[in-house]
């Protein structure tokens, strides 16, 4: 049987990079994944994606490392460890020496992240529901009793507590802690 060309499991290296940059994955790991020595897979590496595997793998962390100062008000420490980097200065270094700023300016030159904040969509259709009082003043279809009782669309009784809705735009968005 035939074996696969080198090329692919150079490509097995740089997926498990991709997927595993978050874990202490080293050099050593991404040649076992090519089943090749480490010396000729750095070579071989190196021919094939213009830039050695050490400096493709800290690529991908500074990536994501990024795209979390971007959209999360996490601590950069905090970031840098989940990015799979244990020091944070030599974190600020590198993150320095790739884009150009800190992370903290880098975060800073961004809106907030509380301006992406994800609401699940469950979520999103309670809250965009017209008001009870907004609907039809059929008893049998939601409208209020004077006895502080609900009736829903199937007939049922709630008490106005279950009814009550919560409007989200009121709510105090979280403050951003400033780190260095």
């Amino acid at each position: 049987m035939p074996s696969a060309h080198p090329a692919r499991h150079l490509l097995r290296a740089k997926d498990l990079a991709d997927v595993r940059f978050a874990e202490p994955l080293t050099v050593d790991d991404m040649a076992a994944a090519a089943k090749l020595s480490r010396a000729h897979f750095s070579r071989a590496f190196a021919a094939a994606y213009g830039q050695s595997p050490h400096a493709y793998l800290q690529t991908r962390r500074l990536e994501r490392a990024a795209a979390m100062l971007r959209t999360t008000d996490r601590t950069v420490a905090d970031i840098c460890m989940a990015v799979g980097l244990s020091s944070v200065g030599s974190f600020t270094t590198s993150f320095t020496r790739a884009f150009g700023k800190t992370p903290t300016a880098y975060r800073d030159s961004f809106p907030p992240a509380s301006t992406y904040a994800r609401i699940p969509a469950c979520v999103l259709r309670v809250y965009s529901r017209p008001a009870p009082t907004s609907r039809t003043s059929n008893p049998r279809k939601g409208t209020q009793h004077a006895t502080g009782q609900v009736r829903t669309a199937h007939g049922e009784k709630t008490s106005t507590a279950a009814a009550t809705y919560v409007d989200l735009t009121t709510a105090a968005s979280p403050k951003r802690r400033k780190t260095t």
